[in-house]
């Protein structure tokens, strides 16, 4: 890179887009971790735990990335280059962040549909419900307090 004028633009512009990108998760992260972890205090403290790991991540992988020189391009061209690097394995982190979190809510969600199935049916089975064993029916499976008055 072109001297210490390169090297404090790429650290500004990118620790700039790192706070900025952060806030935005740290806003926009919220319903979707409480969706996930169906606890509003839960999903609070892991929220702020992935924009702190989102912060360390993106400014530890600029840090490496602002020292390196690329002889092909100079100027504002590695400038360019090394906030795209950074970028582009930020996303590639959150992406990945991102399916976890996904597969996270989709266990529970299918764990949830389990237990109201496996409650269903044992209500069935002790007679609760819609359909009662034993109950008082005529022969049109009616119950005494759901027949028509004469």
């Amino acid at each position: 890179m072109e001297g210490t004028g390169g090297y404090l633009a790429l650290v500004v512009v990118g620790v700039a887009i790192t706070v900025a990108v952060g806030q935005i998760l740290l806003r926009t992260g919220q319903p979707f971790l409480e969706d996930v972890f169906q606890n509003t205090e839960t999903s609070h403290s892991i929220n702020r735990l992935l924009v702190v790991l989102f912060h360390l991540l993106t400014l530890g992988v600029l840090g490496m990335i602002s020292v390196i020189d690329i002889d092909s391009i100079t100027g504002v061209q590695q400038i360019v280059f090394k906030i795209g690097a950074v970028l582009l394995i930020v996303g590639i982190a959150y992406g990945v962040s991102m399916l976890v979190l996904l597969r996270i809510r989709e266990r529970r969600r299918q764990q949830k549909v389990s237990a109201d199935i496996d409650r269903s049916i044992a209500e069935q089975r002790r007679g609760v419900g819609r359909f009662r064993r034993g109950a008082n029916t005529d022969g049109e499976g009616r119950t005494p307090a759901d027949q028509p008055e004469d």
